[in-house]
Parts: C-alpha cells; sequence; structure tokens
C-alpha cells in the first residue's frame, strides 16, 4: 500500500494476552467474549502490530511491539509468544535491517509499544535501531518518570530510558506535523500525551490508532479499558476521532486487534460502526 511518498509494511512483532475484564471495562463479559473470547485465565489476545513507512530517504517504524528479552515470570503472565513472529524477523521478511530504520515513532511508553525499543546486549540495553531517532511527547516522557499508582506497572523504564541516555531519544511539544504527510494527533485519555499517527496524501488517510481503539469491538463507545486514566475523555475522543473517519472515510489500523488489521467506518441509527474490514495490507490499497 502507498500513501503519498511512503510505502507502507505491516510488521508483526508477538502476540500476547491481558484481563479481558481489564481491556473492556464496565462492558459485561457476556457481551465482550462474542467479540474476543476469553482463555481459561480470562485473558483475551493481543497482537503488537507495528507499522513501517518507507520512502527513498527514510525507513520510519511507529512503536516496536511489547519486545523480548522478558523473565519468565512476566511471560507466563502476559502469554508472551514471539513463536510466529517477531520484529527483527518481520523487518527482515520486509528486507529492511535494523541499522537502515531512520526514525521510530512512540506512540507511548507503555511496555506492550515500546519494550522492543532496546535488546539486552551483553548484559546491557541498547538501542535495538542503532542510527534511528526515537521521537516521543516530551510531556508524556515526563509523566512517565513519575507516574501514578494506576499505571506505573505499565512503564518498564529500561524499555526506553537507554534511548534518553544514549542521546536518540527526541521529544515533540504537542500536535504537530512530522512531515508534510505524517500528523501526529494527541490523545489524552488512555495516557497523558499519547500520539496517534496519521498519513495522508490528496486521496486516502490512515490512522494509527494504538490504544484509543484497542480492538475493532472498542469503535462502540462505551468499551473502554479499564487501563484509561481519564475515560470520559476518551469517550470524546473517540467520537471525534470516529466523526472525521466517517465523514472523510480514514482508514483506521489497529496496533492490537488479532483478527483485524484495519478498518473503515459507517454510521446508522446506534451509532458509529464498521463498514469494511482488511487483513492485509494489500487489501487496504485495492
Amino acid at each position: 500500500m502507498k500513501v503519498g511518498k511512503y510505502s507502507l509494511y505491516v510488521v508483526e512483532t508477538s502476540s500476547f494476552a491481558l484481563d479481558g475484564g481489564a481491556m473492556f471495562g464496565v462492558v459485561p463479559k457476556p457481551l465482550w467474549q462474542n467479540t474476543n473470547v476469553p482463555d481459561d485465565l480470562n485473558r483475551v489476545g493481543l497482537n503488537a502490530r507495528c507499522l513501517l513507512l518507507v520512502n527513498e530517504n527514510r525507513k520510519i517504524l511507529i512503536d516496536t511491539g511489547i519486545g523480548t528479552d522478558w523473565d519468565e515470570k512476566f511471560e507466563r503472565i502476559y502469554d508472551i509468544d514471539y513463536s510466529k513472529f517477531s520484529l527483527i524477523k518481520s523487518l527482515n521478511l520486509i528486507g529492511v535491517t535494523p541499522e537502515q530504520i531512520t526514525d521510530v515513532i512512540l506512540t507511548h511508553l507503555h511496555f506492550d509499544h515500546t519494550g522492543g525499543s532496546v535488546k539486552s546486549e551483553s548484559g546491557k540495553w541498547v538501542p535495538t535501531f542503532p542510527n534511528a531517532k526515537y521521537f516521543v511527547q516530551k510531556k508524556h516522557f515526563e509523566w512517565s518518570l513519575n507516574p501514578s499508582e494506576k499505571d506505573r506497572a505499565s512503564f518498564v523504564q529500561n524499555r526506553f530510558m537507554p534511548l534518553y541516555e544514549n542521546g536518540q531519544l527526541f521529544f515533540i511539544d504537542g500536535e504537530s506535523d512530522f512531515d508534510d504527510e505524517i500528523k501526529l494527533l494527541i490523545s489524552n485519555g488512555h495516557t497523558f500525551f499519547q500520539q496517534l499517527v496519521k498519513i495522508s496524501d490528496d486521496s486516502k488517510t490512515v490512522l494509527f490508532v494504538a490504544d484509543l481503539f484497542p480492538f475493532t469491538s472498542h469503535i462502540s463507545i462505551p468499551y473502554i479499558t479499564s487501563y484509561d486514566l481519564q475515560p470520559l475523555i476518551t469517550i470524546q475522543e473517540k467520537k471525534d476521532i470516529l466523526n472525521k473517519a466517517y465523514k472523510e472515510n480514514w482508514i483506521l489500523f489497529f496496533e492490537h486487534d488479532p483478527y483485524t488489521m484495519a478498518v473503515t467506518i459507517a454510521k446508522n441509527e446506534k451509532g458509529f460502526v464498521v463498514k469494511e474490514k482488511f487483513n492485509s495490507i494489500n487489501e487496504i490499497g485495492n
């Protein structure tokens, strides 16, 4: 798929699982289990799906997945599975090496979005992409250094602080244009200063929705995760994005949905619904 000067490639990094109740908040299990079947520990499956944007000068990776080299207890709790795909393997399939990545846009610093930003080398955490500039919102980084009791477990500092210490972490201050075809939109409901990545040209727009819409089922307005710091703000942000996506026929690209890669939006008497589902990047381009 191509948007403007960028060719878009899907980069699958791993699968993992989180508690179903936490993923759907006040929505009763008899409803959410119809779309996201839980395991015997009540966990639902997630993908850690990244997006690679390539032109003749840059190779821009959006998020880095959950990463590897977690301890056995952590992998067991979150049911992390690298057997099907991993960040580096997926990049290699596209013909891209870690050294070729020029930029990494981190939507936020939760471990399942920035875990692959670093790797363990001789007992030390070092940047996975040695020649890349990593970008995150300045105020989100500041929050990550002193988070609340509610979200402290989501930030694993050795998965992003080596970027800062190595001089590879760059800060963006608010909504901004990354370039003429990439715009960073701010979302504060899930966590403070999460940045959604909008890639657009004259004919199409793809929005990397990160944790504003973990699954397609979260298109339904009441479906809000318990992880969200400001759920009422999440609701308003969802309405704003869905209105624009409906009116302008945006493609919403999902980072976590294990069943659906992307959708377009329709509207009926009940509200916003999925218009069309896509399960490969080639389908989206047609």
